[in-house]
């Protein structure tokens, strides 16, 4: 069997799109001579499918045009921040078959030049300490239609601004009671620009700072200052990010920092019957309603690994989904689509019948009826061979049998004859059914001249699956479906026009766990090999539950095709 890794997709083209033409621009002007750009998630959950489109770019443009990517932590929100969180993302990031920059960088380690920059702002009378409360700097925002109004204490002088944050700093203030914000203009059409606050006095243990701050620097203040700090050429964001680049540029041009980097914003993706919210995703995982962030109903990296997608499926699904400034609402097929495609050349294929009925070869002579050996994948020598052993018993599924067969029916019916596949031809010739009238046995004759070739006089045009009863490891398979019932679950308004609340449209059916029947090759296969179950679909041994020589677990990871049904 073959190593189940990431390859480059078979159809991984180079795509143009306008990010790649502006770095284009720039290196052939000498603006830049190498592209440095940086991936920033927080860590207050596990990465989904959205920030995968932001890797694939933010990492697989450096790569291309011979620059770095950093991996950059956005570690200003204690209160919601682990480390288990940041281990998570440092996985996804390499299980997805990027490399970041040196060490992994964490905004915690700019917080004393922050510090010190938030000082340079005071001291130049750009900044000043506020002691409106939140509710109060709302209502003074003003709105999108009416200016804002200064606070009261925006006139404050440089000398009491320096010696209130550093009391802040110190720890004199309640929590909430004071925010350092930047003098801007209250009148901007832009409310990014109203004074916005830069610090908060939170009283919050850090992941990795610790106690040593009681003061946190807010987002846009932080991130401009590190994309600096690094030499950060393009910074690449989505577009809810645009109303904030004068705020990003602001603060660049009136600190003594000698780097700006230039702000780029692209569409954010949106997967139908999925949730990219880590606010709602991580209410999922504690309200219980899956068995974690790595759920492979989840749309996280973590979740769609144990879900048996491949590194290259989902670098295709970023490929194909594209890059630009449109709405990127995304069908789930077309996720599915670019995985079974990475899959089709990735996954050996092997036999498994999931609702089997069982067969009994009446006419089995273990001194005359032969076995044969079959290819892991038609396509690909190189995956090796199996033995396909068959006995007296084997199941078969039960879809693959009809007393009444429909019109164009080419499977087994009762009298009728369909060929095993790599194995035999046989004929149905009784049906055995339990009280309630369920077929529980067929009994079937093998003909034995029909090993590797046609039955003479006749032509048979159906071809099944099948495992032997007496060789088959029984196997514990979770059957996936998607989450959700909607497409848009966090979209959906009541009549009353209120958002309607998202887990109404929890998907009862979305996992089903059964007992199939599976060649005994995979009994000894490692957590996380892919097989396509042939005539099934695309299946995983689990990450977790799988154990090699012992219990078999396989998650469905995609059908053969889409067969989703809302319900």
């Amino acid at each position: 069997m073959s190593d189940n890794h990431a390859k480059p997709a078979a159809d991984a083209v180079e795509v143009k799109h306008f990010i790649k033409t502006i770095i284009e621009n720039d290196l052939a002007s000498g603006k830049h001579d190498r592209i440095v750009t940086r991936f920033p998630p927080e860590p207050n959950g596990y990465l989904h499918v959205g920030h995968a489109k932001s890797i694939c770019l933010n990492f697989g443009i450096a790569e291309e045009f011979g620059g770095v990517c950093h991996l950059r932590m956005d570690d200003t929100n204690p209160e919601k921040e682990s480390d288990e969180y940041v281990q998570a993302i440092k996985e996804s990031v390499e299980w997805l078959g990027f490399k970041w920059d040196g060490a992994v960088r964490f905004a915690s380690d700019y917080f004393d030049a922050l510090y010190d920059y938030a000082v340079e702002l005071i001291e130049a009378g750009k900044a000043f300490v506020c002691d409106l409360s939140a509710d109060e700097m709302r209502e003074y925002r003003g709105s999108l239609t009416e200016p804002g109004r200064e606070s009261p204490y925006r006139n404050r002088s440089v000398e009491e601004n320096l010696d209130l944050f550093t009391r802040m700093k110190n720890g004199e203030f309640p929590d909430g009671s004071k925010t350092l914000r930047l003098k801007i203009d209250m009148a901007s059409g832009n409310i990014n620009l109203r004074d916005p606050a830069i610090y908060r006095i939170r009283r919050a243990h850090h992941h990795r700072t610790g106690d040593k701050w009681c003061i946190y620097p807010m987002y846009d203040y932080t991130h401009c200052i590190s994309d600096a700090l690094e030499g950060i050429t393009h910074s690449l964001c989505t577009l809810e990010f645009e109303d904030h680049r004068p705020l990003y540029d602001w603060v660049l041009d009136n600190i003594s920092i000698g780097c700006h980097p230039r702000q780029y914003e692209f569409s954010r993706l949106e997967l139908m019957y999925a949730l990219t919210s880590k606010r709602k995703l991580n209410q999922l995982v504690t309200e219980g309603r899956v068995s974690g962030w790595d759920d492979p109903r989840m749309p996280t990296i973590a979740g769609m690994r144990r879900r048996g997608y491949s590194p290259a499926g989902i670098r295709l699904f970023a490929q194909r989904i594209g890059v630009s400034k449109s709405e990127n609402v995304i069908d789930f097929p077309i996720l599915e689509g670019a995985v079974r495609d990475a899959l089709e050349s990735e996954a050996p294929r092997v036999m498994a019948v999931l609702d089997p009925i069982k067969v009994t070869l009446s006419n089995f002579d273990a001194a005359v009826t032969a076995s044969r050996s079959a290819p892991f994948h038609p396509h690909h020598p190189e995956f090796g061979e199996r033995e396909v052993p068959i006995a007296r018993e084997i199941y078969i599924d039960r879809d693959d049998f009809a007393e009444v067969p429909p019109p164009k029916w080419q499977r087994l019916t009762a009298g009728g004859e369909v060929r095993l596949r790599y194995s035999y031809v046989i004929r149905c010739d009784e049906v055995i059914k339990d009280a309630d009238g369920r077929v529980i046995e067929l009994k079937c004759s093998i003909d034995h001249d029909t090993l590797g070739k046609n039955p003479e006089g006749r032509k048979v045009k159906g071809v099944i699956h099948w495992v032997s009863a007496e060789h088959a490891v029984a196997a514990e398979v979770r059957l996936y479906e998607r989450l959700f019932t909607e497409p848009r679950p966090d979209a959906v308004r009541g009549s009353d026009g209120e958002y309607v609340e998202f887990l109404q449209f929890l998907n009862p059916e979305s996992l089903k766990v059964v007992t199939g029947y599976v060649e005994a090759c995979v009994k000894d296969a490692a957590p996380e090999t892919r097989f396509q179950f042939e005539r099934v679909g695309y299946f995983v041994t689990d990450r977790h539950d799988h154990q090699p020589g012992g219990k078999v677990v396989f998650n469905r990871t995609v059908g053969l095709k889409d067969t989703f049904k809302a319900a």
